[in-house]
């Protein structure tokens, strides 16, 4: 079983080869930090909903003088949060940095901001190079429900035990089949992912999910934080996870858990791409 997750691993992981741009075109990364609220998630539509990726690709294009199309690390569903979303994009447009991050920046709304802006070559790719993407999830427990973090927390009445919810998701780490986990319409070819790191903290009335993995699959945190959740109210054991993760079945495991506590706090690549890092990684009102 452990020499088929490792073939699976390694199939999932292998990064695309890069192609030489044309002759005079140019490759740029962006770090962009948005707020979900109000939007349909960041890919692009054919619908006219407004989009994370509408908004960038029609503000590039403004500050590009042409259509611009842009790949991300990672697509975030509808009232996901993000802190640390990567992008790249083509372009035939000689720009300075401060065009791309303060004059994209001024035809952005409020809930979407570039932080910086690096030209790459053309073996850089978001998605494909990406080593590592990080998330948190951010839970409230708490009797009455914050007025003001309505669209940026999970808000739960219930106590939760914090000792049982770390016990639990030790068993997460490393390779797994992670179908128990997965969306029906998940479009990944392999539900095989490695979990590098995860941990469970408490700040104040928060309760914090730290995750981080070569990928993701569909909803995979959310359907995570589900299971996690009934593990703090004491209605299933910490052990449940293992049994979850061994039975790959998606109906034995909790509902999704709501997308307004969900962050994409960072995406890590090769050193040899000389990104710049973000100041803070995380939520805002975490750091």
């Amino acid at each position: 079983m452990k020499n088929k997750l490792d073939t699976e691993y390694k199939r999932n992981t292998e990064v695309k080869p890069g192609e030489l741009l044309p002759p005079g075109m140019h490759r740029w990364a962006l770090c962009v930090e948005y707020s979900g609220t109000g939007l349909n998630g960041f890919q692009k539509q054919t619908t006219t909903v407004e989009t994370v990726q509408q908004k960038l690709e029609s503000a590039l294009s403004k500050v590009a003088n042409e259509p611009i199309a842009l790949v991300c690390a990672g697509r975030t569903d509808a009232g996901v949060h993000a802190t640390g979303q990567v992008i790249h994009f083509d372009t035939l447009a000689v720009r300075h940095e401060k065009a791309w991050v303060q004059g994209v920046n001024t035809y952005l709304p409020d809930g979407i901001r570039v932080y910086w802006g690096r030209e790459v070559g053309p073996y850089f790719h978001a998605r494909f190079s990406a080593e590592r993407r990080t998330y948190h999830y951010l839970i409230h427990s708490a009797q009455v429900r914050s007025a003001v973090l309505q669209k940026q927390v999970t808000w739960t009445q219930h106590a939760l035990d914090l000792e049982s919810m770390q016990s639990a998701v030790v068993f997460l780490l490393g390779v797994h089949d992670f179908s128990a986990f997965r969306a029906a319409q998940c479009q990944s070819k392999s539900p095989v992912r490695e979990v590098g790191a995860i941990s469970i903290v408490q700040k104040g009335g928060f309760l914090v999910l730290q995750i981080s993995a070569n990928a993701f699959l569909h909803h995979m945190v959310r359907n995570i934080v589900g299971s996690i959740i009934e593990v703090g109210r004491g209605r299933q054991a910490p052990q449940w996870l293992a049994s979850l993760l061994e039975g790959r079945d998606r109906a034995l495991a909790a509902p999704t858990a709501p997308p307004h506590g969900l962050y994409l706090v960072e995406v890590e690549y090769p050193r040899q791409f000389g990104l710049p890092q973000k100041d803070s990684v995380g939520p805002p009102f975490f750091g």
